[in-house]
C-alpha cells in the first residue's frame, strides 16, 4: 500500500533536499520529539538558527516528516512501499535512504505512541436480559404491556461497569433494524476502503 501525500505535504517535504542530510536528521529528531512530548517552539527556533533557515520552513518540514512517519507507521507500510511512496517526491537516493532508515528505526516506537494516544473506548463483556409483561392492573383487568430490561456489562481500562436499559419490543426491533442496516453498510466498498485506511 502506497502512502498518498497531498500537494501541501509534498511542498513542505520539498524543502528537505535544500537543507541537506544533517538537517533532515535533525528535523527527524524534532519530529520524533513532537510525537513524544508535543510541540516545542523553542526547539524549532533553535533548529532554525542552527540550520540558517526560517522557523516556518523548519516547522513545515517537521510537520511533514511527522505526518510521513506517523501515517507510514499507522498503516504498517512495508519497506518497499515506503521507498515507492518517497520515490515519487523526486529526492536523491541518499535522502531516500535516510528517510527509510528513520522510518525503520522508529516505526515500533511511533506505533506504541499512537496506541497510547488512541481513546480507550468501553468494550463488551456480557449481556443479561429479562422480558417483563404486565397482564393486568387494578384499573385495567386485561392488558398486555411488555417491557424488555437489558443489563449491559462493559470493560473500560480494566474496570467493569454495567448499564441498565429498558425498552418496549417495538423500539427494540427498530434498534435491531438500524444495527443490521449499519452492518450492511460496513460491507460496501466505500466503508471497506475507509476502514482499511484507518488501520
Amino acid at each position: 500500500m502506497l502512502l498518498v501525500l497531498s500537494e501541501e505535504q509534498r511542498e513542505h517535504l520539498g524543502c528537505l533536499p535544500r537543507l541537506g542530510d544533517a538537517a533532515v536528521a535533525e528535523l527527524g529528531r524534532l519530529a520524533l520529539e513532537l510525537l513524544r512530548r508535543g510541540g516545542a517552539p523553542r526547539a524549532l527556533e533553535a533548529a532554525a538558527r542552527k540550520l540558517g533557515v526560517g522557523v516556518d520552513a523548519v516547522q513545515h518540514g517537521v510537520e511533514a516528516l511527522t505526518y510521513l512517519l506517523t501515517e507510514s507507521s499507522k498503516l504498517a507500510i512495508s519497506e518497499i512501499d515506503f521507498q515507492d511512496s518517497v520515490h515519487v517526491l523526486g529526492f536523491s537516493d541518499e535522502l531516500n535512504k535516510l528517510l527509510l532508515q528513520l522510518y525503520l528505526d522508529n516505526r515500533k516506537e511511533i506505533r506504541s505512541i499512537l496506541s497510547e494516544l488512541a481513546p480507550k473506548l468501553p468494550s463488551y463483556h456480557n449481556l443479561e436480559w429479562r422480558l417483563d409483561v404486565q397482564l393486568a392492573s387494578r384499573s385495567l383487568r386485561q392488558q398486555i404491556k411488555p417491557a424488555m430490561t437489558i443489563k449491559l456489562h462493559l470493560n473500560q481500562n480494566g474496570d467493569q461497569t454495567a448499564q441498565v436499559l429498558q425498552t418496549d419490543p417495538s423500539t427494540l426491533l427498530h434498534l435491531i433494524q438500524q444495527l443490521e442496516q449499519a452492518l450492511g453498510e460496513m460491507k460496501t466498498n466505500h466503508c471497506r476502503r475507509i476502514v482499511r485506511n484507518m488501520k
